[in-house]
């Protein structure tokens, strides 16, 4: 079922409700790929309805970025929705989302200092914005985020903390390409020989994984071990690379407990962004 009006999808949601079904969530930007896919399955399995919302916020895009380029295919995703066990999808129009005029904002101050936030500045804010509308328009049990967009995952489990809603947010893992480079809706972009230079990002990120197996737990060494790699690769250049404490994604001196390592980099005109975790086992 695709539905355009948020008064249309509350009327499904309220009948799902008396009827007592458990509902999840998985917000998207659509041009959906399996990594995606991977979010609407996890949800299916532990949810008796499944919405997946399709639709490009506006409100987390700054000047000159893509938000006008941004690849969009519904009928593409839709099928693909319907194929992979979801019940609604939810395609509302950037006027159906907000009404004109509308004058509140959400932000979560501390989380967003550093990594994207410090880099994207209106982008968080614009992504508590909308989700926050999400959860409130399909109240839903859980709801679904890729962990390859750390950063954003760690901001919306602590709005949805901060502002007691119900919903359980939930993380999956990164889903890569056979070659390691990791799934985004951005990767279209990329012309031949950028895609293959775009393996820089994953293979930076390899090199550090070992270091840090092997004991090395100089974060400058590592930061620099991820710098000198990726400049070696003509076509990439460095938006940021930053070894943070997982919770707070504040930078950290010295490796004690769980860390992010977290990139993002520019491959031609086309940003990506990667990471992984690593707890420290004393």
């Amino acid at each position: 079922m695709l539905i355009k009006e948020i008064e249309s999808l509350r009327n499904v949601i309220k009948d799902w409700k008396k009827s007592g079904y458990s509902i999840g969530l998985v917000p998207t930007m659509g041009f959906l790929h399996e990594g995606h896919q991977s979010l609407i399955k996890k949800a299916v399995k532990e949810n008796d309805k499944v919405v997946v919302s399709v639709f490009v916020n506006p409100t987390q895009f700054g000047p000159n970025e893509d938000f006008n380029s941004y690849p969009r295919d519904i009928e593409k995703d839709f099928k693909y929705c319907m194929d992979s066990g979801a019940s609604v999808v939810f395609n509302p129009s950037s006027e159906e989302m907000y009404l004109k005029g509308n004058c509140t904002t959400i932000s979560v101050s501390g989380l967003t200092d550093f990594l994207c936030g410090s880099k994207r500045p209106v982008h968080f804010g614009g992504v508590c914005l909308v989700v926050s509308k999400f959860l409130n328009i399909v109240t839903p049990d859980k709801a679904y985020f890729g962990e390859k967009d750390a950063q954003q995952l760690a901001v919306i489990k602590r709005m949805v903390k901060d502002l007691n809603i119900g919903t359980e947010i939930i993380g999956c893992p990164i889903v890569r390409e056979k070659d390691g480079l990791a799934k985004s809706s951005r990767n279209t972009y990329l012309s031949k020989k950028e895609r293959k230079s775009a393996l820089i990002l994953n293979k930076s990120l390899n090199l550090v994984k070992k270091e840090l197996m092997n004991g090395t737990l100089d974060v400058k060494k590592l930061e620099n071990l991820i710098i000198s790699t990726i400049n070696a690769e003509p076509l990439a250049k460095i938006d940021y690379v930053e070894i943070v404490d997982s919770n707070t994604l504040q930078p950290v001196k010295e490796i004690e407990d769980s860390i992010l390592v977290a990139i993002a980099v520019f491959i031609g005109k086309t940003r990506l962004i990667d990471n992984f975790t690593f707890e420290l086992n004393i």
